[in-house]
């Protein structure tokens, strides 16, 4: 019996949930249909999903097909979940990618498509909805070659379409040999000189398949059943099993973690090498922490079952590694865990309700950001206050309901506000020496700030011997610079910069006869700690920085008659469209536009273009703030700007 991890994906309400239900129904893991807007549905279980009916968080559910397992991953549709389906696409071997019939290719059907193809998952289509009426077969085969940009093979035909008995008629018509020879030499030949035997073109079609390079496509309803039963054929014959080496080293990945009924941490993983144990202790993460497995599920008919040994291939649920994060490396280090979505570019200050604790909302939101690594949390001390980082408006609801269901915490939030960054302006130095002038620090510290290319993050160099003084020394400098630097002189995180130390000293290690080290006259790593933010900030200052905010590439298809009243409102929201086309009657409009500016055009959008105005939006770069106003944000450290209060705040810890 081999194994595949198949995702589904698709664009909000395309019926992705409803397939995976009628998929476990068709294969005998359930023996009813649950209900997305009843709320019955197996994969959605948060309370949230069962009111929205839509999915936040990735579910698990395995069945068998004959002699192949399937581990199917029901995955969001929402863009302002995209950091979910992020994390399960580095476990798949393969992908369902469902598309309205009704519908059609929508803004985020192009975003996932481009991903999986980018990565390499072979990927089937299901075009479902026949049943409904505005269902065509043409108009989304022709969307989804032109607008997608792939290669497609119909596996068969729609009959009956926008009817309850609307069906699926299998059978590869002649377009398809003419597509597989498009990427089979040898096929081409035979097709040219004769008839083409079926074996030859369905060998064809599995490995041009299971390369990425064609795209079969099927027609059904996950309401009434049609087109199923060939899709879950297709599933077993054309998407690769899953591989790995079972005696292997042990190399596996986190895509998702969660907390148990009694606060444990359980990770799902995938193994891709060797063969995980109950009481086995494993290496994880980037500190290469060690934990010991307690305990350990696998995905069987529909449920999670005990076992005590994970081989290669599967998805398991793990318990012991406390300490574990999503996206953490298990055992032999594989290929880093990427980014293949932007970040966050908004964030918003979550606001306790009447007889709301402080310190239990500031747990429960630790607890969600680390079962979402990309959703960042920032404490102000100061002001007792908390931020969120977000992809949109909705995962405010997310986080209300959430902290509401599972915590009893009563929130709201302040306004969202977009997440900018500071880039160097120029290059600033600066130092400061030990028992010299008002250092109060055992320390010498120089630092110079230079600007780096866009997207190089922020390189630490030294310019001084590194024997001129013990390591940990440096070592504390370094990881001081990189803490100050996420607060620059606005506030916002510091980026694309080289900061080079360019002076170092100390106080040797002192101590008197018969007693033990004095550090009133001996250089400790708080010294250095203390001191790196007061020289880093005045290179800051003699650099000076640029505030830029986050901007969105957008796409936006309307009616070509509305394109008088939607390009004021652009301007008004500071969109920039760089082309104009038209295909048919429809605009088609490129450009960038502020992130902070996204949800509005969103809202406005549907009144604009007579409902019919499509978006498409993500992160693109960060351009410089031109408005008279720069925007600041609310400093959480000891405010090394401030020469006096921040010594007063650091000497009087180091003192304590």
């Amino acid at each position: 019996m081999h194994l595949l991890n198949l995702g589904i994906l698709a664009h909000v309400d395309a019926g992705k949930t409803s397939l995976t239900e009628r998929l476990l129904h068709s294969v005998g893991v359930i023996d009813e249909i649950g209900s997305v807007d009843a709320g019955s549905t197996r994969t959605d279980t948060l309370a949230l999903e069962r009111r929205r009916g839509i999915t936040i968080k990735s579910a698990v559910v395995s069945f068998a097909v004959d002699d192949v397992t399937v581990n199917l991953i029901d995955t969001p549709g929402h863009p302002d979940f995209i950091a979910e389906v992020e994390r399960v696409l580095g476990v798949l071997d393969g992908a369902v990618l469902v598309v309205s019939a009704v519908e059609g290719v929508q803004a985020q059907t192009r975003v996932l498509m481009r991903t999986l193809r980018r990565l390499g998952i072979p990927t089937l289509v299901f075009v479902n909805k026949i049943d409904r009426r505005g269902a065509t077969d043409e108009r989304v085969l022709r969307a989804l070659s032109e607008r997608l940009s792939v290669a497609v093979v119909p596996m068969g035909t729609a009959d009956a379409l926008g009817t309850r008995d609307a069906r699926f008629v299998p059978g590869l018509g002649p377009s398809a040999l003419d597509v597989l020879a498009d990427h089979d030499d040898d096929l081409l030949s035979r097709y040219l000189e004769g008839p083409v035997t079926d074996d030859r073109v369905h060998a064809a079609l599995v490995a041009q398949t299971r390369r990425c390079l064609v795209h079969p496509v099927y027609f059904g309803s996950a309401a009434t059943g049609a087109g199923v039963s060939e899709l879950v054929a297709g599933i077993k014959e054309l998407l690769p099993a899953a591989d790995g080496e079972p005696e292997g080293p042990v190399a596996g990945t986190v895509f998702k973690v969660e907390r148990g009924p009694a606060g444990e941490k359980i990770a799902y993983a995938r193994v891709f090498s060797g063969t995980l144990r109950t009481r086995d202790r494993i290496p994880f993460g980037e500190n290469r922490e060690e934990g010991r497995v307690t305990a350990i599920s696998v995905f069987e008919q529909g449920a999670d079952v005990r076992q005590d040994t994970v081989p290669a291939g599967r998805i398991a649920k793990l318990w012991g590694l406390e300490g574990v994060r999503i996206g953490d490396a298990l055992g032999e280090p594989r290929t880093a865990h990427e980014h293949h979505f932007a970040p966050p570019t908004l964030e918003t200050v979550v606001v306790p309700g009447p007889g709301t604790d402080r310190g239990a909302l500031h747990l429960a939101l630790t607890r969600l950001a680390e079962q979402d690594p990309l959703i960042g949390l920032r404490h102000d001390e100061v002001r007792q206050e908390t931020s969120v980082s977000l992809y949109g408006e909705v995962q405010k609801e997310v986080i209300e309901a959430t902290l509401a269901d599972e915590f009893g915490l009563d929130v709201t939030f302040r306004e969202t506000t977009p997440l900018c960054v500071e880039r160097p302006a120029g290059s600033g130095e600066a130092a400061e020496f030990n028992k010299k002038d008002d250092n109060p620090f055992l320390a010498t510290v120089g630092l110079r700030v230079d600007p780096a290319p866009v997207g190089s993050g922020v390189d630490f160099r030294l310019e001084v011997e590194l024997g001129s003084m013990p390591y940990a020394f440096f070592k504390a400098v370094e990881d001081t610079v990189r803490e100050t630097l996420a607060q620059g002189l606005h506030g916002w995180q510091v980026t694309d910069c080289t900061v080079t130390m360019t002076r170092c000293g100390y106080s040797p290690r002192q101590s008197h006869a018969h007693q033990g080290f004095d550090k009133s006259m001996s250089s400790t790593g708080a010294d250095f700690r203390g001191l790196t933010p007061l020289v880093l900030v005045e290179a800051l200052r003699r650099a000076g920085t640029r505030v830029h905010e986050p901007m969105h590439r957008f796409r936006l298809e309307a009616p070509a008659d509305t394109l008088g009243a939607l390009l004021p409102v652009l301007a008004a929201l500071r969109a920039v469209p760089r082309t104009t086309g038209t295909r048919g009657e429809t605009a088609v409009l490129e450009g960038v536009v502020p992130a902070e500016r996204v949800h509005e055009l969103e809202q406005r959008l549907p009144g604009l273009t007579r409902g019919e105005g499509e978006l498409e939006s993500a992160f693109d770069h960060y351009a410089p703030v031109t408005r008279a106003t720069v925007p600041r944000r609310p400093r959480t450290d000891h405010n090394p700007l401030n020469r006096k209060e921040y010594l007063l705040n650091v000497t009087r810890r180091v003192g304590g």
